[in-house]
């Protein structure tokens, strides 16, 4: 991890119809820290990806990404600063496992440049390359559907490598996986974005799972940070208030 501040929260703030989803929240993250989000459902942790991602708006507060305003980024300029992983994968089945790693280089190519790489694939020695890093490189032109859903995730981790975005936010990317290849889709992924010195945010459902994998954990509720704290600080104590549910009166 570097001193460089890569993500700069300023009392950002949304809402969905009359629900807080993020309340004045304000933090900082420096390059190639890797941060577990966690918090009861409905806590604000998606949303606040996806804010990230510039796929929600601000209401009011101010995200800086890489010391600029995320509003300056756009198509080619925001696929080099971020990228999403998803626990639906977002890929397409009927495609071969290479176009749909291939995906990750759309924002780069253009429109032309993609439609060719469907016939004939571009840039297909960087594809090969990643899966090899994710251990797929005999799927290369299987179809995706056809894989179990560790091996889509990890389809899904090549695509990331092709467009090797600075910031990497994972939304619950193991949620539809099984205990066993949970652990080796997230030990595969954080060692990915280790090598690559890249910042990783993670929302996650199981303690468990951030304590083993991150060095740094922020726990949301109602929308609010309610800590923010090395792991090793992370106390049972406190993740149990913070899943506390609020008893009625």
């Amino acid at each position: 991890m570097s001193s460089k501040t890569i993500i700069e929260a300023k009392n950002i703030t949304k809402h969905f119809e009359r629900k807080i989803a993020l309340s004045s929240l304000s933090f900082t993250i420096h390059h190639g820290e890797i941060v577990a989000l966690i918090g009861p459902s409905g806590a604000g942790k998606t949303t606040l990806l996806n804010t990230i991602a510039g796929l929600v708006p601000l209401e009011s507060g101010e995200l800086l990404i890489d010391q600029n305003p995320l509003p300056s980024y756009r198509g080619k300029l925001l696929a080099k600063k971020v990228g999403v992983i998803r626990q639906q994968f977002d890929l397409i089945g009927p495609l071969a496992v290479m176009h749909n790693v291939l995906a990750g280089r759309l924002a780069e190519w253009g429109l032309v440049k993609s439609l060719i790489s469907l016939l004939v694939p571009q840039e297909k020695g960087l594809a090969m390359e990643a899966l090899s890093r994710v251990g797929l490189a005999d799927k290369s032109y299987e179809s995706t559907a056809n894989l179990s859903g560790g091996e889509q995730q990890r389809v899904a981790m090549a695509r990331l490598l092709v467009q090797n975005p600075e910031i990497i936010l994972a939304d619950e990317p193991v949620a539809s996986l099984d205990p066993a290849r949970a652990d080796d889709v997230l030990a595969m992924l954080v060692n990915l974005v280790s090598e690559n010195r890249q910042t990783l945010i993670t929302s996650l459902h199981s303690v468990e799972y951030a304590r083993k994998y991150f060095t740094r954990i922020i726990g949301i509720k109602n929308g609010a940070i309610f800590f923010d704290l090395p792991t090793e600080q992370v106390t049972d104590d406190l993740l149990a208030e913070l899943y506390l549910l609020k008893e009625k009166a």
